[in-house]
């Protein structure tokens, strides 16, 4: 697995007040394959130095300098999907990715936290289905709509799914999605991403985070430009 840091500390903007401290997003990818086709599965993160750091939404997800915002792998349980890999169909709620072994490892979907399983609590904004390229299917699709303000939220903030150290987290990090995309798919996707978040405890100031990340990492980028190259040397 590789782990890549992707906002630094000049790129943040966080409420001086509150006592939780956003650092930035991590992205870590792995290899993996399926039906057939080689795939890379990115997971994002918003990472954290408190114990009880809880985030609670996302929103103002946007693409940078042109970032492509299709591509992805989906093999979830949507509606019209039924469980086939498939980048022409899917959908980005964690509940309905479906079996653990079978799909969720190959699933492209966006949560507050968590597990992709059917009781996550995590639902897309109004968002989806206004400005953009946006449609009345809200999230219940493969791409991602282009209006700049994308958002998910934990809809039931007493599950605290969205804190770290919890299941389907790390000690400091809070899990925000899963982007599968073809192994081969060197286009650059650099997105920005604010998050609201507290430090756990009931009533207690919400703070804004704000970043970028990219998939694949600015490093990888340069490493698939390198391999490129030597590939057309070696012809």
């Amino acid at each position: 697995m590789k782990t890549g840091m992707i906002a630094t500390l000049a790129g943040l903007t966080v409420a001086a007040s509150a006592s939780a401290t956003f650092t930035g997003y991590v992205v870590t990818s792995q290899a993996a394959s399926n039906s057939g086709q080689s795939l890379t599965v990115y997971t994002v993160w918003a990472r954290f130095n408190g114990p009880t750091d809880t985030v609670l939404n996302a929103f103002n997800l946007a693409g940078v300098a042109g970032s492509s915002m299709t591509g992805f792998w989906h093999k979830d349980n949507a509606y019209y999907n039924s469980g086939i890999l498939s980048q022409e169909f899917g959908t980005w709620n964690p509940s309905q990715t479906g079996s653990v072994p079978n799909n969720r490892p190959f699933d492209s979907y966006l949560t507050i936290g968590g597990l992709a399983n059917p009781t996550n609590t995590t639902n897309a904004d109004p968002s989806w289905t206004s400005g953009g390229n946006a449609d009345a299917r809200s999230w219940n699709r493969p791409d991602l709509p282009t209006n700049g303000t994308l958002g998910w939220f934990n809809s039931n903030p007493p599950s605290n799914q969205g804190r770290v150290g919890l299941t389907g987290n790390t000690a400091t990090d809070v899990r925000l999605g899963q982007f599968v995309l073809s192994a081969n798919d060197s286009a650059a996707r650099t997105y920005s991403l604010t998050i609201g978040y507290n430090d756990g405890v009931p009533g207690s100031q919400v703070a804004f985070g704000s970043g970028s990340f990219s998939l694949p990492t600015p490093g990888a980028i340069a490493l698939l430009g390198l391999a490129g190259l030597a590939g057309r040397r070696r012809r």
